[in-house]
């Protein structure tokens, strides 16, 4: 079944011409279904990459969903056009307003993670935001900086500055084969990691949440909590296969003006040869987890939206 999206967001043709099932809302009101609800709350500042991104994956499940972009109240996107901003996206103060509730919730990162969280200018929108989804969200999944930032508020579980950027491709260990999040997925396999913080595994022991897939080298990846019905997800599977590139080549460029040593991603490009195109390794295992997740929801959120956020979190029972 098709991802529901606007005829004229860019993700629409990028999507189709991937083959992606799409479709638009005049279609979709033809279907005697009701189509699930997930909002992406973008704090990342190349707006359109990253809903390609989360679209592509959450779009390739066999069920019709509803993509809502919704951005923070008062901080102005710098590298998005205002049209864009304007025409698809909503204010979060305006979501909350109108009292409307999701199936689900993606929360991205955003490159502040150097800043303390109550350092960040929209910080105190943010934990609105959090608390929100007690109550108008059935499942929040929170991606890097946005899983770090609601690990915080809800655990207190503190982010740790790194002396060097965790950068490249790393093994990750499977942790909770029997979870419903990681069905289908290999004992072991690789994730692209992008960040200078950290959260650490005994603290998360501490809080009392499982972690579901972990690395020696970079540590926690994936921590499920049940409680406020959330999963974090501390790296980037959803990143393209040139994300990390990018990133790279972005980079080397600022060397060029600071200085500063810039290191090549790790496992990434093939025999460190950067004139190589990387590999993608992870782009099965990234729809996995999306596609679990939106199963999970399938599976436990009411037919009713009214109902979502009561004191029952799983509708099977």
């Amino acid at each position: 079944m098709p991802l529901k999206l606007p005829r004229d967001l860019p993700a629409f043709d990028v999507l189709t011409n991937e083959g992606v099932m799409v479709m638009a809302e005049e279609m979709a009101a033809h279907q005697d279904i009701r189509p699930l609800r997930i909002a992406l709350l973008n704090l990342m500042p190349k707006k359109i990459q990253t809903e390609n991104q989360f679209a592509r994956l959450i779009g390739a499940t066999p069920l019709q969903i509803e993509l809502s972009l919704i951005r923070m109240s008062e901080h102005e996107a710098k590298n998005t056009a205002a049209n864009h901003m304007e025409s698809f996206y909503r204010p979060f103060s305006e979501v909350q307003a109108s009292g409307e509730k999701f199936d689900g919730l993606i929360i991205t990162g955003a490159p502040i993670e150097h800043l303390p969280f109550d350092q960040v200018t929209y910080w105190d929108e943010l934990k609105q935001v959090f608390d929100w989804t007690q109550t108008h969200v059935h499942s929040t999944f929170g991606v890097c900086w946005g899983g770090m930032a609601m690990i915080h508020y809800f655990h207190n579980v503190q982010k740790y500055l790194l002396d060097q950027k965790l950068f490249g491709c790393y093994r990750h260990m499977n942790f909770a084969p029997q979870s419903p999040y990681l069905r289908g997925f290999s004992d072991d396999m690789i994730m692209p990691v992008s960040r200078w913080t950290e959260m650490r595994r005994d603290e998360i022991d501490a809080a009392g949440l499982p972690i579901l897939l972990h690395s020696d080298v970079v540590g926690p990846a994936l921590v499920q909590d049940p409680a406020h019905r959330a999963l974090y997800v501390f790296n980037h599977l959803e990143y393209d296969s040139g994300t990390l590139n990018e990133e790279y080549q972005r980079d080397l460029a600022q060397n060029q003006i600071e200085g500063a040593e810039i290191q090549m991603p790790f496992n990434y490009f093939p025999e460190d040869d950067p004139a190589q195109p990387p590999q993608n390794r992870w782009r099965s295992h990234a729809h996995l987890l999306y596609g679990n997740w939106i199963s999970e929801i399938y599976l436990t959120t009411p037919y009713e939206l009214n109902q979502i956020g009561s004191a029952s979190t799983d509708w099977r029972s």
